[in-house]
């Protein structure tokens, strides 16, 4: 089968023909339907997050169950389903009350092989890593069959596969991990796939003001199409005087950063009313810092957090985040900008890093 493989930084991934093993126990295979170009690939691929390479890249994907391995009963062949790049063991502390994006039960391994250590993928006889453990980038998948979650058959799997990682993150960020209330304002730094998310997770909560921060016009007409009530662009002058112009000289209730940058990490704790909460998004580079002032976040009882995943539990919240969609409360269709064959892959993520595509997901044959 076919698969993209990145074997060097800063090169294109390569389309390959490699061999695959059938699922062991507690694994399935999963014919691969849509898989969305995302940024947090594109971080392995410049070398931002430095991890062992030749790897099949992927991770936000949907596709249809075609085996299961010995065990596995959560699944079965024919089901749709959306891939979860995070694993849930299901007993450590963590599963356990419900974290499951924090799960250590598997911490034996590393997040790019089996849990038995082993590679399901060969190219000519050698193991190729794969991607969280998925690697989606690719025509048929085998992995863990807890990485994969059963959704309803009518949900259009381009829909399906940006669920699985965009649209968790952005509307988890604000509805599972903030929990933003009805007519708290919001400030969104970065309008990419993930920031376009947070937008409408805050419409769904309610926000009375949303406030979309880029540097790109069209990034912030898309903020527009999906709920943001003002925007600015970052080159138009100071942005925290214009966030607190906009929110009567306080600031916001709940600041985002969905880009993962020093500057836009201070800019979002600096953005922040007193008593607000600023959440970091976006993944930056791992040697990344951000020198916040500790002043500041007690003298006006400031709050910031990380969220990883957007803090959503994906056995519960896939399947209603595709109900949402199928109901029409969030809007994925104006969401998939381009769509691409998979020889295109790496147009696509050219067209990614230069800003032209809200979200570009990959339709397989």
């Amino acid at each position: 089968m076919r698969a993209a493989v990145l074997t060097e930084v800063n090169k294109p991934l390569q389309i390959l023909d490699l061999e695959q093993e059938p699922p062991k126990a507690n694994e399935v295979r999963v014919q691969v339907k849509a898989a969305g170009v995302c940024m947090s690939d594109w971080h392995i691929m410049n070398g931002d997050w430095p991890l062992p390479l030749p790897m099949v890249l992927g991770h936000e994907a949907a596709g249809i169950v075609v085996e299961n391995g010995p065990g596995v009963t959560a699944v079965k062949p024919g089901d749709h389903v959306i891939f979860s790049f995070r694993p849930h063991c299901g007993h450590c502390r963590y599963c356990s009350t419900g974290r499951t994006v924090l799960c250590i039960g598997h911490n034996d391994t590393a997040r790019w092989v089996m849990h038995d250590g082993t590679a399901r993928v060969k190219l000519n006889g050698e193991p190729v890593n794969q991607m969280a453990r998925i690697g989606t980038f690719s025509e048929h998948v085998v992995c863990p069959a807890e990485q994969v979650i059963k959704i309803r058959h009518d949900l259009p799997f381009t829909h399906a596969a940006i669920i699985g990682c965009s649209v968790a993150t952005g509307v988890g960020a604000v509805i599972r991990h903030a929990r933003v209330a009805a007519g708290d304002s919001v400030f969104v730094v970065g309008c990419g796939g993930v920031g376009l998310n947070v937008v409408q997770g805050a419409r769904l909560a309610g926000a009375r003001t949303i406030i979309a921060c880029d540097l790109l016009d069209n990034k912030l007409e898309y903020a527009k199409q999906f709920g943001a009530t003002h925007t600015i662009n970052a080159k138009s002058g100071d942005v925290i005087k214009q966030v607190q112009a906009l929110t009567d000289g306080l600031g916001v209730d709940y600041a985002f950063d969905a880009i993962g940058t020093e500057p836009t990490a201070l800019q979002v704790v600096d953005a922040l009313a007193p008593g607000g909460h600023a959440v970091l998004v976006g993944i930056p580079a791992f040697s990344t810092r951000a020198p916040i002032s500790p002043s500041a976040m007690v003298y006006a009882e400031k709050t910031i957090s990380g969220t990883d995943y957007g803090s959503v539990r994906p056995d519960v919240d896939f399947p209603i985040l595709a109900d949402l969609d199928m109901d029409k409360k969030i809007n994925l269709d104006d969401l998939i900008s381009r769509t691409y064959k998979f020889d295109e892959i790496n147009e696509g993520f050219r067209l990614l890093v230069t800003g032209a595509v809200a979200r570009g997901v990959i339709v397989f044959d």
